[in-house]
């Protein structure tokens, strides 16, 4: 009788699905705006010819980073409920295995970011298969662990610096034109990683996930694999942090542990898809474009102090006060949502 019940909650999830995907069909998605969206970031580097906007280009630059890294581990956490507080280790794996290549061989990041993602992604389906059989509160705690045993691994592994690091060479350009290269790298990581993101929701793999994240039990008694489901989320999740962090370490000039396996790093990536609408394409977008810009509003008003780490917690309670399910996710919730942001 259980399992009965237990086919039937995921028939009529595939039915949701399928009617979700059929209203898709007849009211068309504004294409337009991912579109158009891509066009303005591509031509926003022409800024430099009429003059200096190197903080500009920075800023965006490090808000794609971030919205890849947020969309990525939304793919694990929004999709599938597994919370990892981790996340920034694959990060730092990516950004080792790049700037090593670098150091040795001065082979650019930009160059070898997939093979670094790559190896992020394997380590991470590895790690995936231990992690991934605890659940909950546990499950958050052993990301937390797998966090701190590797900032002990690299603070103290001589081969890549230590707690010190290494300095990596740069690209020779113009300063003007320094982070130009960089740039395309995240928007292309950053397009990637979204478009990765929509299609996984859009499929059965991504049907599987949201099942796993209303009721994991039903779910493998309804005949889906969940340790093998989760594991590939969490290597797919690793392999677009890992390439933002091959193409960071060298734009930073040097890799070190303490810029890579700090709790900030993955505190963010999760607080912007709470703020956004997790397990929502639109939402991970949403919240770092928010996130960032309000750090940067209370930075400037009140220095780099913790005052703006409160200013931003602040935001942070009013809008979730407002917003339980992020910005997307209650817009959606209550039908109010842009056209413009109905991505899902």
């Amino acid at each position: 009788m259980s399992t009965n019940l237990d086919v039937g909650n995921v028939l009529d999830a595939r039915r949701q699905h399928d009617s979700s995907l059929a209203r898709e069909k007849r009211a068309g998605r504004p294409l337009y705006v991912p579109i158009v969206l891509l066009l303005v970031l591509a031509a926003l580097p022409a800024l430099q010819l009429i003059g200096g906007y190197n903080y500009v280009l920075h800023l965006a630059l490090y808000t794609m980073m971030y919205v890849a890294m947020a969309s990525s581990w939304n793919i694990l956490g929004g999709y599938t409920g597994y919370v990892s507080l981790g996340h920034n280790v694959f990060f730092c794996i990516g950004g080792y295995f790049s700037g090593m290549l670098l150091a040795y061989f001065g082979v650019s990041t930009i160059l070898t970011a997939p093979f670094a993602g790559l190896a992020a992604a394997v380590i991470g389906f590895g790690i995936g298969l231990v992690t991934l059989r605890m659940r909950g509160p546990t499950f958050i705690i052993s990301s937390i662990a797998l966090l701190m045993v590797a900032r002990i691994l690299f603070d103290n592994w001589h081969f890549v610096g230590g707690a010190n690091g290494i300095t990596l060479p740069q690209l020779s350009l113009d300063a003007r034109w320094m982070k130009i290269p960089y740039y395309y790298a995240f928007l292309v990581i950053a397009a990637v990683t979204v478009y990765t993101s929509y299609r996984i929701k859009h499929s059965k793999f991504g049907l599987g996930l949201r099942a796993i994240s209303q009721d994991e039990v039903k779910a493998e008694s309804a005949g889906i694999d969940t340790r093998f489901y989760k594991a590939f989320a969490f290597a797919i999740s690793a392999f677009f942090v890992g390439m933002a962090g091959a193409v960071w370490g060298e734009y930073l000039t040097y890799i070190r542990p303490n810029i890579y396996l700090v709790i900030l790093v993955a505190a963010n990536m999760v607080l912007m898809c709470i703020l956004g609408g997790k397990g929502t394409v639109a939402g991970p977008i949403v919240g770092t474009v928010l996130l960032v810009l309000f750090n940067e509003f209370f930075v400037a008003t009140m220095g780099a102090s913790e005052l703006n780490i409160m200013g931003t917690g602040i935001i942070m309670m009013l809008a979730l006060l407002y917003f339980p399910n992020g910005i997307v996710g209650t817009l959606a919730q209550k039908r109010r949502l842009p056209r413009f942001l109905d991505w899902d």
